[in-house]
């Protein structure tokens, strides 16, 4: 397999950063590009909430006006997100569902594999936790996101290496159930940042080994690339449904 990697890391808001992961996923379905991995940083900061989720269940919308911290809901399913524009690495993946890619819990932990290979590069002890959450010590790191259409992926999802985790806390919403099934009391014991644990943070050296991660897990050969007019057009006609109050409120 080939991968396209595209590093995006100069940041773009929430709106654009999530009408480019679907404008990636229409192209690959039709066929106009390759299989594409993407690095990216959100700026400013962010909140996305996942397809499925009753908002005012999943964030804090009055923390998040009051800060102007800007919010949409994703394509994919999952839990909210707080978006560190300095202190976390986005990835996202479009590809086709095949192989041990059709199953998709098998196919969480292919593509999660590569941030546990990555991590334990960099001398963290990760490992996947089902159903598609990485941890370290036991503490959430990184979280991913998937959606499927006509037999392709697209997952996309976060490694915090330096997230101000109580802004985090005060931003996103936890249903109680779900934090004492973890054994925790709040969010902010349910996860943990690279910078945490290594009291350092070498940037550079994460994406890296991501890249080399994703190649290891889909046994893919990687060549560097730009996003194209095409994505970018694709993109602008699409950005303007993430901004939209129907979208981030339909449920």
């Amino acid at each position: 397999m080939k991968l396209r990697v595209i590093l995006d890391l100069e940041g773009r808001d929430v709106y654009w950063q999530m009408a480019i992961d679907e404008a990636l996923l229409y192209l690959r379905i039709n066929g106009r590009i390759d299989n594409t991995l993407r690095l990216y940083r959100f700026k400013p900061s962010a909140v996305t909430i996942g397809y499925f989720q009753r908002i005012r269940d999943s964030v804090n919308i009055d923390y998040l006006n009051a800060c102007g911290i800007d919010y949409t809901r994703r394509i994919t399913g999952g839990g909210s997100v707080y978006h560190d524009s300095g202190g976390e690495i986005t990835y996202s993946i479009v590809l086709p569902a095949e192989g041990p890619l059709v199953d998709i819990l098998e196919s969480y932990r292919v593509l999660c594999g590569a941030l546990v290979y990555a991590l334990r590069k960099i001398g963290l002890q990760a490992e996947f936790v089902p159903i598609n959450d990485v941890v370290v010590y036991g503490r959430k790191i990184s979280g991913s996101a998937q959606t499927r259409r006509l037999g392709y992926i697209l997952q996309h999802g976060t490694l915090m290496y330096a997230t101000d985790l109580d802004t985090l806390e005060k931003a996103l919403v936890a249903p109680r159930e779900k934090l004492m099934s973890k054994g925790v009391r709040s969010i902010r014991e349910r996860v943990v940042t690279i910078k945490e644990v290594l009291g350092s943070v070498d940037v550079d050296q994460i994406v890296k080994s991501l890249i080399e991660g994703f190649s290891r897990a889909l046994n893919a050969e990687v060549y560097y690339d730009e996003l194209s007019g095409e994505e970018i057009r694709v993109a602008s006609e699409i950005v303007s449904k993430y901004r939209s109050h129907e979208w981030i409120y339909r449920r």
